[in-house]
């Protein structure tokens, strides 16, 4: 990968490898936007326009599809090589998705001209956060869900994550920096909105193996350090 965007850290090739992986799908992917959908509630949104804000290597586009039927689906990406694989998997899975080059700092769409934003492993990236949210607010309409799904400081700044993956380090945040910095967007969303997983992958000190094997119970939220959060938010309607 050769790209470059001063608003964005490129992956690594380990990181770029693990992207087209089973786990990355199946225990990552998958699980985030089933966990998405639940933030929502019913009905879900259907059709409209669907903006996959880093779409990688397009492995969202069939389950964005399932989920949300939208009548336009774009995915966004600041690395081309990344954006021809999205080509390739729209193709392969019968899907009509355009697609961007662009890093989510400058999104070539018009004001209020999407429904859905999916943002999913995306933001750890990016160097300018606020920048991009306030793309994200601009481009969608009111009353649009922004779908946001994030790790944290506390699962970027580990030794593995370090060791395999390179990411921004100076703009990570908590999982209630990650929130606070969607308030003072604007965007509105309630307790019922958030989600806190505490996932096996992404406790890099043991992958919960203590839990799994039954020798302990995992800590409840407010006494560990959160490692994702998922919000399902939406831009008010008069805003």
């Amino acid at each position: 990968m050769n790209y470059a965007s001063p608003t964005y850290v490129e992956e690594t090739r380990i990181g770029f490898r693990f992207l087209a992986t089973h786990t990355w799908q199946h225990h990552v992917l998958r699980v985030a936007i089933n966990d998405l959908k639940r933030l929502i509630g019913e009905p879900l949104p259907r059709g409209g326009v669907l903006l996959d804000a880093g779409c990688g290597q397009g492995k969202s586009f069939r389950m964005l599809q399932a989920a949300f039927a939208p009548d336009r689906l774009i995915g966004l990406d600041a690395d081309p090589h990344s954006l021809a694989l999205s080509r390739n998997e729209a193709e392969r899975e019968g899907i009509d998705a355009e697609l961007i080059a662009s890093d989510c700092a400058h999104i070539d769409l018009p004001d209020a001209s999407v429904d859905v934003l999916f943002c999913h492993q995306t933001f750890h990236h990016l160097v300018e956060q606020e920048r991009a949210l306030a793309e994200f607010w601009r481009v969608l309409k009111p009353g649009g869900w922004l779908l946001f799904a994030e790790s944290t400081k506390a699962y970027i700044d580990t030794w593995v994550i370090r060791w395999f993956f390179r990411h921004p380090m100076h703009v990570q945040k908590s999982a209630e920096g990650y929130l606070d910095m969607l308030r003072m967007q604007g965007f509105q969303f309630g307790d019922a909105n958030v989600s806190l997983p505490y996932l096996w992958w992404s406790r890099s000190k043991d992958f919960g193996l203590l839990e799994r094997w039954g020798l302990r119970a995992p800590p409840p939220p407010g006494q560990r350090e959160e490692t994702l959060v998922n919000v399902a938010a939406r831009r008010p309607l008069h805003a």
